[in-house]
């Protein structure tokens, strides 16, 4: 197995002596990452080219479009299916390398030699702009020389390697660019968790011959997610299985690298889209069997405010359940993909903080989200990860499963798993992630998800247990005792009225709140837990409002008694011992 990181870390020294003074740090990745794409290309093309050179120059002046004769000249033979792309031009990176002098110009022939799809991808790079300054400070030449050095053809980097390579270069350019900490990539042992829930219960349903499924991603960064669950069905499952990936992604640079990605796997890259999933949904009228995203934990959706808002008016709209906070718009994915499920059942499963689990009190966005799901009986299992999994962010993560198609000992039920624990550290930290979940892990938190069976990294619960009624509880002004009567209405002393006779006035200084969980029967709880500590409160019904939160730590406590305190006072005791000893080492030495 190639060793990615040191892949990477040539890259990254290619970038440190080629481009510092000329550009800024913040701006390596612009110039970097499309020529990893293109050294990509060039390695994956390089045994096709000369043919299709041949072919293209024998039917450039009979055809008007030539595009169906180069890619049948990519086949290799009659068994080969082919590329989608190609390259009409002579050159190639190790071709530019050749010729200083003319670097410039033969550059830009072996640009517009690409077919249009692979300009399409390049475009969002803007490569014009970048090839241009490097020009004017003289280091293209030297760039494209140190380029061809680097071996990235498939048989020596697969596709999963080559991901880890631009994660693992995307996670260092966005650290000098000062990116938000929500701007984070998926390593791969968490996809691979992810992708194994998602499937473990439902494998006998992909089994057989002319089976079609769909896999969708709404933040689908470079397509790591896309590419992992194709690769399960396909290798774990039924390899028969005909798997198409969709995907959309705001951010240009990493939406042209999951297109490239996906454009060298054969697959039709036009199912990877460019732009914002909330206000210019690509995907609009379709539906999907599996849909699974990391989406970026605390971005805010202001500038798409007046849009989602507008939304959650038509009740068929995709946030007519509330929103969340303006502050983070996580929940708004999982709203998304909701909204794409298969009338026949499909399968969700989306990395969260821990903020929606329980931010937000009853009738707040969040709060009605999380009702809605609920109620709906469409939340499955939510899964603790361990904390510091994540290349740009060490806080704690949660898998949520989310589904329209529960197996029956599921339905009405929600299952947690705390696999906060399942982790080892890694050697070397790569930025915030200092710890990775084993492919043995993997199996063994599955394995518990898969058991639906209670125990000390399981717990089982009705859809119900985490509703509660928030109930208003009044108390009445404290002066209403001395209150008179006049014409049949009670009036302070100062002669204002205050309300009709015998009704209490509630003071709003002392007005609190009960949350009474759903099951328990509201007066008895008002009358066990409430009156004996104020007798004279009672509460206002006309107020109650429903909620629902999973305190995911609090299902998992375990108490720790407190050491004894004999015990305590020795260690204090040792601990002034050791100290004097050491002040009369320094003292007499």
């Amino acid at each position: 197995m190639v060793n990615f990181q040191d892949k990477a870390n040539f890259i990254w020294q290619v970038a440190d002596d080629i481009l510092r003074g000329a550009f800024k740090q913040h701006e390596y990745g612009e110039v970097i990452l499309p020529f990893v794409v293109l050294r990509r290309l060039d390695c994956v093309l390089e045994e096709r080219k000369d043919a299709v050179i041949a072919t293209y120059d024998k039917y450039k002046d009979v055809l008007d479009d030539t595009a169906q004769v180069c890619k049948e000249a990519t086949k290799r033979d009659k068994s080969d299916k082919g590329l989608n792309f190609y390259n009409t031009s002579f050159y190639d990176l190790r071709r530019l390398a050749q010729d200083a002098n003319n670097i410039e110009v033969n550059f830009n022939n072996y640009i517009n030699g690409y077919s249009r799809n692979v300009r399409d991808i390049i475009e969002n790079f803007q490569i014009d702009k970048i090839v241009a300054k490097l020009v004017k400070n003289g280091y293209l030449f030297q760039l494209i020389d140190k380029f061809t050095e680097v071996e990235l053809h498939p048989d020596q980097v697969s596709n999963h390697q080559m991901g880890y390579i631009f994660e693992e270069l995307l996670r260092r350019f966005s650290e000098m660019s000062n990116e938000t900490a929500g701007e984070h990539y998926t390593p791969r042992e968490v996809i691979r968790l992810m992708v194994n829930i998602m499937f473990a219960e439902h494998k006998k349903e992909l089994k057989g011959e002319g089976i079609i499924r769909t896999v969708f991603d709404p933040a689908c960064g470079t397509g790591g997610m896309l590419v992992t669950a194709k690769e399960h069905i396909k290798e774990h499952i039924n390899e028969k299985v005909e798997v198409h990936m969709f995907g959309q992604e705001l951010n240009e640079q990493t939406y042209a690298i999951a297109k490239s990605d996906v454009l060298i796997m054969g697959e039709n890259e036009g199912n990877i889209r460019q732009g914002t999933s909330f206000s210019d949904d690509k995907f609009a009228d379709m539906r999907f069997n599996y849909m699974l995203t990391n989406p970026p934990f605390g971005v805010s959706w202001k500038k798409e405010k007046a849009f989602i808002e507008n939304e959650t008016k038509n009740p068929y709209g995709r946030f007519s359940a509330g929103t969340p906070r303006i502050s983070d718009g996580a929940l708004l994915f999982l709203q998304h993909m909701i909204s794409k499920m298969e009338v026949n059942g499909s399968r969700i499963a989306i990395i969260f903080n821990g903020s929606p689990l329980f931010t937000g009190d009853a009738g707040s966005g969040e709060s009605n989200i999380r009702k809605w799901i609920i109620e709906n009986d469409w939340l499955e299992a939510v899964i603790a990860l361990p904390t510091e999994l994540f290349y740009n962010t060490g806080i704690s993560t949660y898998i949520w499963v989310v589904t329209n198609r529960k197996p029956e000992k599921r339905r009405g039920r929600v299952q947690l798993v705390n696999a906060s624990g399942f982790s080892a550290r890694m050697r070397k930290s790569l930025g915030s992630k200092r710890n990775f979940i084993t492919d043995e892990q993997i199996r063994e938190i599955s394995a518990i998800y898969e058991a639906f069976s209670e125990g000390e990294y399981c717990k089982i619960f009705d859809n119900e247990d985490f509703g509660y009624t928030k109930v208003t509880v009044e108390r009445p002004k404290k002066d209403s005792i001395k209150l008179v009567t006049k014409n049949g209405l009670l009036v302070t002393k100062d002669g204002k009225l205050v309300a009709k006779k015998c009704k209490r006035v509630p003071d709003s200084k002392l007005r609190d709140y009960e949350k009474i969980p759903l099951k328990q029967d509201i007066d008895e709880y008002f009358e066990k837990e409430v009156k004996p500590h104020v007798p004279d409160a009672w509460m206002d019904r006309s107020k109650d409002k429903v909620g629902y939160e999973i305190n995911f730590t609090k299902y998992f406590y375990k108490y720790k008694p407190l050491r004894p305190l004999e015990e305590i006072k020795a260690d204090i005791l040792a601990l002034e011992n050791e100290t004097e000893g050491l002040l009369r080492e320094i003292l007499e030495g």
